[in-house]
């Protein structure tokens, strides 16, 4: 019965400690974005670098409460320090700051040729980027009050769109001669 008991004890004490303890990378950035930004790099720089995603999200619902011009050298100049601290590379960082804060797509890039790499899945490259597109809305448009760069990615994707129908055209017409 001893037993029993000082095993039960042990189990309650055990429960109260992990229930006890926030989780230390849980916090809510709110207030001014800089101010936002800050928390979340000392947070990052102090063991909650798995949370760079959902602090990075914060961030852009942050900009998006507070539009400015601003927030694009903002988010530019936070993304490199991150990288600085070894938390995501510089090609990670380039790809979320163009992804959501610069006309030229990300989904869309490299150095093959079309035909045979891009022609098969078209439609999966449209799609990515008409979902990129709603990330450079949420960027360019709602968080950084940019909305002529917005709707010169929106004419850059339409674009695309029509010299990707054709160059395939040609592709496929060029494989049945």
């Amino acid at each position: 019965m001893l037993r029993l008991i000082t095993g039960l004890s042990a189990v309650f004490v055990l429960a109260a400690c992990t229930t006890s303890q926030p989780d230390y990378c849980s916090v809510t950035l709110r207030g001014n974005l800089s101010a936002a930004m800050t928390t979340a790099e000392s947070k990052l720089a102090s063991g909650c670098e798995y949370s760079f995603n959902r602090y990075f999200n914060d961030l852009l619902t942050i900009a998006e409460a507070n539009p400015s011009k601003d927030n694009k050298m903002l988010f530019s100049d936070h993304l490199m320090r991150v990288n600085d601290m070894g938390i995501i590379s510089r090609r990670q960082a380039e790809g979320l700051y163009n992804r959501y804060f610069n006309v030229k797509f990300v989904s869309l890039q490299g150095d093959y040729n079309t035909c045979s790499q891009t022609c098969p899945v078209r439609a999966q490259v449209l799609s990515d980027m008409q979902a990129e597109l709603h990330d450079k809305e949420l960027g360019l448009m709602r968080a950084s009050s940019d909305s002529a760069a917005f709707y010169r990615a929106d004419t850059l994707l339409k674009e695309t769109d029509l010299v990707l129908e054709a160059t395939c055209r040609a592709c496929a017409a060029g494989k049945v001669q």
